[in-house]
């Protein structure tokens, strides 16, 4: 019996394979981490600053309206030039950018009148930035790790993460309320600075033969190829259709401050989703053995929404915080699966392209939701907003999964694009910084 539990129990564990086999991978985790844990005590400060200077759920919300076009539009180019750059030279000179214009912040907050309208263009500078960063970053996980590792790789890489999202959002709600905002983003300023030295000491990672120039009409190739693969249109419209119905973040300093009387847990509220998400992490072992990743997704995405709208109804800051915990981890748990079918079903050729489709599906389905929240608050209330959206959630996602069909009955076992590219990276050498 003893040693029945104990097997059942190492079963939950993460593996570590990806990361004792692959230098570069354990070089874009660390980098990675450092990097979010600089931008997500940076995520407090920004709001809270926007806040402070105008007392308006709207004009915080609204940085997610400054952004979108700025992510569509390099986005979509970002993936493009993944596909043909070293992705190495993306990670480096876009990283340097956003340490710029973090610096543009910090000084913002030295001025004795500290200048909205320059917030919401190194909001805007910061999403283009980024947008242009983030395909390489997630288009190289394949390439550093074997195929059949790419559930260990990501839930590794989520782990890591979660630890800045965690640490990131505390700290920044400390430095917000004791030592003020300046501090906060030359905390996110160091951060920056080190993730992108960390980039420098990555191999370099050119693209194939098959590797098509940026343009327009490569951009449109990728965005045919998503939608004509119903399994990736399901992960794209599950998660936008989540997102932004069910995301309460930028109500936070609202909820805490004004609804549960706890200024001082602010941080608390924004950690809550990464406690709950490292939790899911740390116990999710069983994701390997999970073969029908669409199901998993849509499951997930309906608890996510569930607990949110839960949170919203809570008497006191921890009843908030537990539910917004589960929140985290059905969010995790949705995120793996989405980040499974992508890498371990999508050609080399096309992952730049791709990467920056799928930044955008996790990217305006928040922001927009930042708006809707935003709104709706301040047209209603606090409560109303979060409450509301949950339930949405829940009946968008189940109206979404009833239209994807195919999205539902995904497997990875006999899906012809998983069969065609476990394949051909089965029979692929590992190279020095490369993996099949």
């Amino acid at each position: 019996m003893a040693t029945s539990f104990r097997s059942r129990l190492a079963r939950l564990r993460v593996d570590l394979t990806p990361w004792r086999g692959s230098r570069d991978f354990r070089i874009l985790v660390v980098a990675g981490s450092v990097f979010f844990l600089g931008g997500m005590v940076g995520y407090v400060a920004l709001p809270y600053q926007l806040y402070q200077l105008t007392g308006s759920n709207f004009a915080v919300g609204a940085m997610g309206l400054v952004t979108i076009a700025p992510l569509v539009v390099f986005g979509l180019y970002g993936g493009a030039l993944a596909d043909h750059m070293d992705r190495r030279k993306m990670l480096i000179g876009t990283g340097a950018a956003q340490v710029l214009i973090c610096a543009l912040l910090l000084a913002n907050t030295l001025l004795d009148d500290p200048r909205v309208w320059l917030i919401y263009v190194c909001g805007a500078l910061n999403a283009i930035a980024s947008s242009l960063q983030r395909p390489s970053r997630e288009a190289l996980f394949p390439r550093v790790v074997r195929h059949e590792q790419m559930p260990a790789a990501v839930t590794l890489n989520s782990l890591t993460l979660q630890v800045g999202q965690l640490a990131g959002p505390a700290l920044g709600g400390l430095l917000v309320g004791t030592a003020g905002v300046t501090w906060a983003f030359a905390v996110e300023l160091a951060g920056l600075a080190i993730a992108t030295l960390l980039y420098v000491r990555l191999g370099s990672y050119k693209s194939n033969e098959h590797s098509t120039p940026p343009s327009l009409r490569a951009i449109g190739d990728g965005v045919r190829y998503a939608f004509r693969r119903r399994d990736l249109l399901g992960t794209y419209a599950v998660d936008m259709v989540g997102m932004f119905l069910a995301m309460p973040i930028v109500l936070f300093p609202a909820f805490a401050t004004e609804v549960l009387k706890e200024p001082k847990l602010l941080g608390l509220l924004y950690s809550a989703e990464a406690i709950g998400a490292m939790l899911a992490t740390l116990t999710s072992g069983w994701a390997s053995r999970v073969h029908h990743h669409g199901r998993a997704v849509v499951l997930a995405t309906i608890t996510w929404g569930a607990s949110v709208g839960i949170a919203g109804l809570a008497p006191n800051i921890w009843f908030a915080i537990a539910f917004f915990a589960v929140a985290g981890g059905a969010d995790m748990i949705s995120g793996l699966f989405r980040a499974v079918i992508w890498n371990q079903t999508i050609p080399d050729e096309m992952r730049g392209r791709l990467a920056g489709i799928e930044m955008l599906s996790y990217s305006l389905g928040p922001l927009g939701g930042q708006s809707r929240s935003g709104l709706v608050a301040d047209l209603t209330s606090v409560r109303t907003s979060i409450v509301s959206g949950g339930v949405l959630c829940v009946a968008g996602v189940l109206a979404t999964a009833v239209w994807l069909k195919d999205f539902w009955r995904y497997d990875a076992r006999t899906d012809e694009h998983a069969v065609r590219e476990r394949e051909l990276r089965s029979t692929a050498a590992v190279g020095e910084g490369t993996a099949p």
